[in-house]
């Protein structure tokens, strides 16, 4: 069946991270989606480069009057390009948004990048660890002592990048299709990681949220929102966050002690309750925990491997998790009732075939 973006017409200029996340959430989506390698970099592509899956990559030198030509015999073709260079790299390349925008009015095109296209920063090298720490929202994440943790590259690559980015070129595709007009869309790291804080922003506003770490209700301060080791050194996530929840937690682990029932939100004594709840969940292993709280309103879950959550009978049931080319990972998400998803194999296909599929002459 196909997808809800079939008949979208996407180039993505293969690059690291982000926009190659972008790319694969539009692929799997059903967008008609090619990636435009370097030479030699199609080759390299095997089944565990993930990002890559259901796509075709065309090898092409950009540097070259003939590969430059293609891409721009490409791009009117396309509904959407998607770029993750630094600002003015595909100006120099010829491929700029003025260039392709002239050919193809009605194209969007999607640029991927840590800082945006100007500001101070703009031209300066960086990683998502840069990128979220400039946004507030890494000082935000970890222990209230020592330094703040480093949460992957899920907050700054794929959260504020991709996701936004995706978000945003859809949001142009829609307008065009109003409009007949094209546009560029500007995605940088930092502005969505400051957006993914957004309600952060207003308890901040409101006196509710401070700027110290594990001080905050949602930031592992409070006793019933954070991480417990247990018995057998595993750990179960506890965010029985509101008063009914919370007071189901404590009925279920046998909890008598007053003060603990009933002052939940004394913020003074979050510490100390935390204390005593990490004392009782060492008193049993984690699966022994989930077995006494695990689809409760307790709001408890144990904190997975990447080799249990595929094999969680929750992840199992919904099908979260998919083998492709024997490789294990995430399915195509959201899930669409009558449209959905799909994720395909990593396979750069054949150049030919490419061509053809796009209405070139395989000759190019």
């Amino acid at each position: 069946m196909p997808g809800p973006l079939q008949g979208l017409k996407v180039i993505e200029l293969a690059g690291l991270g982000p926009a190659p996340f972008c790319a694969m959430l539009l692929a799997d989506m059903g967008a008609q989606v090619l990636r435009i390698e370097r030479p030699g970099g199609a080759a390299r592509l095997d089944r565990y480069e993930v990002t890559a899956r259901g796509r075709p990559a065309l090898e092409l030198d950009l540097r070259s009057p003939e590969g430059l030509q293609t891409l721009l015999a490409l791009v009117d073709r396309a509904d959407v390009l998607i770029e993750g260079f630094r600002p003015g790299v595909m100006e120099r390349l010829g491929a700029g948004p003025d260039t392709c925008l002239a050919r193809r009015p009605a194209l969007v095109y999607g640029r991927m990048t840590g800082w945006g296209q100007d500001g101070p920063l703009s031209q300066a090298a960086g990683h998502d660890i840069n990128y979220i720490a400039l946004s507030g929202a890494l000082n935000a994440i970890g222990p209230k002592e020592g330094p703040p943790t480093v949460p992957l590259n899920l907050v700054g690559d794929f959260g504020g990048g991709a996701m936004l980015l995706a978000f945003g070129v859809l949001a142009a595709v829609l307008e065009a299709r109003q409009s007949g007009r094209g546009q560029v869309v500007d995605a940088a790291m930092t502005d969505g990681t400051a957006l993914l804080s957004a309600m952060m922003w207003g308890f901040r506003a409101s006196g509710r949220w401070t700027s110290q770490r594990e001080d905050n209700w949602l930031d592992g301060g409070a006793h019933f929102y954070r991480n417990y080791a247990c018995a057998d050194g595993r750990f179960i996530a506890v965010g029985a966050l509101e008063p009914q929840f919370y007071a189901l937690l404590m009925e279920r682990c046998g909890i008598d002690d007053a003060e603990l029932r009933e002052l939940q939100n004394e913020r003074a004594r979050w510490p100390e309750f935390a204390g005593r709840l990490a004392a009782l969940f060492k008193t049993r292993t984690r699966d022994e925990w989930c077995a006494l709280l695990e689809g409760t309103d307790a709001c408890v879950a144990p904190v997975l491997d990447w080799d249990e959550a595929p094999r969680h009978p929750h992840n199992r049931a919904r099908g979260t998790f998919v083998e492709i080319d024997g490789v294990t990972q995430p399915a195509a998400a959201p899930r669409l009732s009558r449209t959905p998803g799909n994720a395909g194999p990593v396979d750069p296909g054949r150049r030919d075939d490419i061509l053809r599929a796009w209405g070139l002459e395989a000759e190019r």
